[in-house]
């Protein structure tokens, strides 16, 4: 038996402090002690395991120092996030190489740090954090080797912190921006830093050496499908097309795989930039700009130098992460577990989107046509097929709430009264066509998400839990403020479904610092679905 001390990260959320001493209870298999009297304040404890002092190290996600047999070591995951540490000034490649892997000590973070190694590459709303997910891979006592789901796996979080556990990572989701970057995400933990570096001096030199000129042809984007091209030039004027496509015939020219899809994922993150779209805004909307006031080459090459320091600085430190399991795929969150198979994911980690709250597809447009992702006609179809979205038709908006009219028994009772509550609001006022269609939005995002549920239920293993991170949101309704409770709402499905409901906790969201922080959020809840044995 064991006897550790381990120090908790000062600076965490009193919900992240929860998650901490469940973690370290999970792996010890014991009850941390606080060492000092204010119990509630404390972050230093111990406690008794027959678990190898490496093995908290290693594994912990809001502990920053694990002391045994007055042996002190920094965990590995404050090692990770101290190399954000480094990078943040713009230092050179060499003297990063010098300073880089830390000998057991390390620069500790005295701040929250989201975006240590792969996970900071791309803009992306609603992403998850990463320590938050570690930490529930520790609490649900899944083993090294075990697999940890997410059907709808968005910018790729749960897979990659799954794959720097050891463990095996399944991700699906519907938009084809999302399944490129989560597995470019995944791919760079394991690529070789040299060759990386070697490219991006490459392509760096290139675009340096490049004189700005107006191209008469433009290779790659003439490759592109007409209807993509006509799209697309309504929202970059000649010149910064010129730009982009002198920036992606460079990327092809790369040798090495792992830097073409690091560049191709700068590539998508600097189009809403420099395109005639209001930066901050979810939906596609234009304002025109001169010229001179949008340079994509310099914004590219600020961003992969941003970029590759941090990426760099995580292969120095912890060194290639091979032997990687994971299948990041397009499909649909409703057939999960037909997809993955009964009985067989040890772990689900996910955050559902909200109920009609975000656009979800139409953010990505200009990424999704300009890297060749999604041909623009067939974004409308795949958007009404995507759940949580807010586009619909008026013939598919009869055919959801005759839905929800003729078979309202399979959604909880208290959904009902909300939808039916919305519904009666606005009827009886004047509203908009978004209004008009939200009554029967909901009634197909609760549908979907009943049916999601359904497909986790088959997939987890008996015994095992699935975590739903979701926010709650309002609308308002014939001129009343109507509170959508979807957390609760979602515990009313997954017992009717047959899951053991455990106690949500409540999370009070960070000030979101990307482009879509007015339309964030401000607190979510973490649930917990465990299917009985």
């Amino acid at each position: 038996m064991n006897l550790l001390k381990v120090r908790m990260k000062p600076y965490i959320q009193p919900f992240e402090r929860v998650l901490a001493l469940r973690e370290l209870y999970a792996l010890a298999g014991d009850e941390p002690l606080a060492l000092r009297s204010e119990s509630e304040t404390s972050v230093d404890f111990e406690v008794r395991s027959l678990r190898p002092h490496d093995d908290f190290t290693r594994r912990l996600a809001y502990w920053e120092i694990v002391e045994c047999c007055q042996q002190i070591c920094v965990t590995e995951q404050s090692m990770r996030e101290a190399t954000v540490n480094l990078v943040r000034n713009g230092v050179a490649l060499d003297t990063l190489r010098q300073q880089l892997p830390f000998q057991n000590t390390a620069p500790l973070p005295n701040r929250r740090c989201l975006r240590y190694g792969t996970h900071g590459l791309h803009e992306y709303r609603g992403r998850f954090f990463p320590q938050l997910v570690r930490a529930l891979i520790n609490i649900s006592g899944t083993q090294h080797g075990g697999v940890v789901a997410d059907p709808m796996s968005g910018s790729g979080t749960t897979v990659v912190e799954a794959v720097l556990a050891g463990n095996c990572g399944r991700g699906l989701d519907m938009n084809p921006l999302s399944v490129f970057m989560g597995n470019a995400k995944v791919k760079l933990m394991s690529a070789n830093a040299d060759c990386l570096r070697q490219g991006y001096e490459q392509i760096r030199d290139q675009l340096l050496g490049v004189e700005s000129r107006k191209q008469t042809s433009l290779p790659y984007f003439e490759n592109l499908p007409e209807v993509d091209q006509k799209y697309l030039s309504a929202w970059f004027s000649s010149g910064v097309l010129a730009g982009l496509d002198d920036i992606s015939r460079a990327i092809q020219e790369l040798d090495d795989e792992y830097t073409r899809d690091f560049m191709r994922v700068a590539l998508s993150n600097i189009l809403r930039r420099v395109s005639w779209q209001k930066d901050d805004d979810l939906r596609v909307r234009k304002e025109i700009r001169l010229d001179v006031e949008i340079d994509p080459k310099k914004e590219f090459l600020e961003e992969i130098g941003r970029s590759i320091r941090t990426v760099l600085a995580f292969l120095f430190q912890n060194g290639p992460v091979k032997n990687q399991h994971y299948v990041i795929a397009e499909g649909d969150a409703r057939s999960c577990g037909e997809i993955w198979g009964g009985n067989s994911v040890d772990v689900v980690i996910t955050s559902p989107p909200y109920a009609t709250a975000l656009p979800y597809l139409d953010t990505d447009r200009l990424s999704l046509c300009y890297l060749g992702l999604l041909p623009r006609p067939e974004h409308r179809s795949r958007d009404q097929q995507m759940i949580g979205n807010r586009e619909v038709s008026e013939g598919l908006r009869k055919q959801h709430w005759e839905r929800f009219i003729s078979a309202p028994v399979t959604l909880s009772a208290r959904i009902q009264e909300l939808i039916h509550r919305i519904d009666i609001l606005n009827s009886g006022a004047n509203v908009g066509f978004r209004r008009r269609n939200l009554p029967a939005l909901l009634a197909k995002y609760f549908f979907d998400m009943r049916d999601v549920l359904q497909g986790i239920f088959e997939a987890l293993k008996p015994g095992h839990t699935a975590f739903v991170v979701v926010g709650n949101n309002h609308t308002i309704a014939g001129g009343h403020r109507v509170d959508i409770q979807t957390a609760s709402l979602l515990k009313d499905i997954a017992e009717s479904i047959g899951f053991e409901v455990a106690e949500s906790l409540s999370m009070d969201m960070l000030v979101s610092r990307d482009i879509f922080k007015k339309n964030a959020m401000t607190s979510e809840e973490i649930l917990a679905f465990r299917k009985p044995v």
